[in-house]
């Protein structure tokens, strides 16, 4: 296959192009045009992503948790395995809130083109302020965050996305409960969701076709709105300085991905099992490669589950178990990603998230990860999701856009990597590791 035809060449030739043509449409007075005519396919793009983000955090989280069996039967293992897996995420977005707000690449931004993005975002970020108000905060109960998970009317959760926590708390709460009836009527509707979800992540693939134009879009739009001066002239500096800030955000997630891949996957395989690092990384480094290099950790887990059993001597048992699991509800990588991309977002936007909307990014960034396809491009999906959550512009994604592919790349690797180690750590726990001699 020509280079040309990979859909992340093509979304980086989107971002690219869109740079110059913004620039050049600020240059010679074209701002008109782009908004008549190009800049209207981002706002489509941006519709059909949240479009589709109902439809895949329901069937996604449904099937998900259904396909675990009955839950009356699940052993000891099933429950480590997710207990694990939940914690994981948990400390995974909790590294990536703590490098963003360190490093702040947000602020990195001029005051002029923070204020240029806010009234871009102007609508959000008013009616942010709006409904959280100081006098609204200091009303709401220690339990309230609680009380807003539960939604009173599904529908009213399902035709907004101003609260996705909910629509994801049903989602889980239905799933629970197909497993618990009897199979002659789990499986029909089982196989619904599942047909459901087959269906909505083709859908996906469709709508990142539309990815290079929306992309393209997005960034004319955001390129024209920083570059025309006050006095309807370009000025191109403020262009450099988002570029820039953009740069510390790909190192913020980054780091934040080697801190969790160190502090956590390596922690945990030193304290819970027998396995020397090298063997451990070079056992699985087939699986990173191509985890890398599809940026999908559904399609890696045949090589992840053969390595695990061959070259680290976990029992088929569990190979079979954890990580097919895994693939479904261990999106630590993801989940990192997010939590930088929100924070980073709502900084560029000239907007403060205080510690009740980053505890939100928190609970919706694992909670959504469960329901996170493992195919590329969904991790975008699901980070309109979290946007929507604590009020943050969803148009502000074109300012990640095209780094994405690269970043997706190094998610999905430690996503893979999660899975092995937490299949290592399960299976010596159940006296089930035994790896070859060197």
């Amino acid at each position: 296959m020509k280079w040309y035809r990979k859909l992340h060449w093509q979304i980086i030739l989107g971002m690219i192009l869109g740079l110059i043509y913004g620039i050049a449409a600020a240059q010679f007075q074209w701002v008109e045009f782009a908004t008549n005519w190009i800049i209207p396919f981002g706002d489509i793009f941006m519709n059909l992503l949240k479009l589709i983000a109902v439809p895949l955090v329901l069937t996604s989280l449904v099937s998900g948790v259904a396909s675990l069996s009955d839950f009356k039967k699940l052993s000891r293992m099933g429950t480590k395995t997710i207990g694990l897996y939940v914690a994981t995420t948990a400390v995974a977005v909790t590294i990536g809130l703590l490098v963003v707000n360190t490093i702040n690449p947000g602020d990195k931004l001029p005051a002029e083109t923070k204020a240029k993005l806010e009234k871009q975002f102007q609508s959000n970020a008013a009616a942010k302020a709006k409904g959280e108000s100081t006098e609204a905060a200091r009303q709401r109960g220690p339990l309230q965050p609680l009380v807003d998970m539960v939604p009173d009317n599904f529908f009213g959760s399902a035709s907004s996305n101003r609260n996705m926590l909910q629509l994801v708390f049903v989602s889980l709460l239905i799933g629970i409960s197909l497993v618990q009836v009897s199979s002659e009527y789990r499986k029909p509707v089982l196989s619904l969701f599942e047909g459901m979800q087959a269906v909505v992540i083709k859908l996906v693939n469709m709508i990142m076709l539309m990815a290079p134009i929306g992309v393209f879009a997005l960034i004319t739009k955001t390129i024209t709105s920083l570059a025309v001066g006050e006095d309807g002239q370009a000025d191109l500096g403020q262009i450099g300085a988002v570029l820039g800030a953009l740069g510390y955000y790909c190192v913020a997630v980054v780091i934040g991905l080697l801190l969790h891949t160190a502090v956590v996957y390596i922690g945990l395989l030193k304290l819970c099992t027998p396995l020397k690092l090298p063997q451990f990384f070079r056992a699985i480094a087939p699986a990173q490669l191509l985890a890398f290099s599809t940026s999908s950790s559904g399609a890696t887990l045949p090589v992840t589950m053969r390595q695990c059993k061959e070259k680290l001597g976990v029992s088929k048992e569990t190979t079979s178990f954890v990580l097919p699991l895994g693939a479904t509800i261990n999106m630590d990588g993801t989940a990192l990603y997010q939590a930088v991309a929100a924070v980073f977002i709502a900084q560029a936007s000239g907007m403060s998230l205080d510690m009740g909307d980053q505890l939100t990014i928190v609970i919706t960034a694992v909670l959504a990860s469960i329901g996170t396809a493992a195919v590329p491009g969904a991790g975008i999906i699901m980070l309109v999701i979290i946007l929507e959550a604590v009020g943050i512009p969803g148009e502000g994604i074109a300012l990640i856009l095209g780094v994405d592919r690269i970043l997706d790349m190094l998610r999905t690797t430690t996503n893979v990597t999660g899975d092995a180690a937490v299949c290592a750590v399960i299976a010596h726990s159940e006296k089930q590791l035994h790896p070859p001699s060197e």
